[in-house]
């Protein structure tokens, strides 16, 4: 079971970026799905979430600006993140949450909440 995060880059404020998260070893069938992020002396933080009936969250700070989107044929989770800025800089990680039961369609997954993780690309903003 792996999760395999790519997209991650560089780039001046007001710029995009889409980030993949290639799932192996199971189907996003009975998982929710989430992208964290963590910069240096920061908890790690959920930036926006899916839900396998298709329920989107998104933490305040991106909701306009970041959308997330899953391909269920090919088991890959998206994070398109436009008008970026400085401190969306950090490094993003990618999670399952399985099963992905009622009490967490409506909100925003934790990190606490996941069961498997990526081993996070790393998106820098500068000015």
């Amino acid at each position: 079971v792996h999760l395999v995060e790519s997209g991650g880059g560089s780039v001046q404020v007001g710029g995009s970026l889409r980030l993949s998260c290639a799932a192996s070893g199971f189907t996003f069938d009975n998982y929710c799905m989430g992208w964290f992020r963590q910069s240096p002396g920061k908890d790690r933080e959920g930036v926006a979430s899916i839900k396998n009936d298709g329920t989107k969250s998104y933490t305040d700070s991106v909701r306009g600006r970041f959308t997330i989107s899953q391909d269920n044929t090919k088991n890959i989770l998206f994070l398109q993140m436009n008008s970026l800025k400085p401190e969306d800089t950090a490094m993003y990680y990618c999670a399952a949450v399985g099963p992905c039961v009622s009490a967490l369609v409506f909100r925003l997954l934790a990190a606490s909440d996941a069961n498997i993780w990526g081993q996070g690309t790393q998106v820098t903003v500068s000015s």
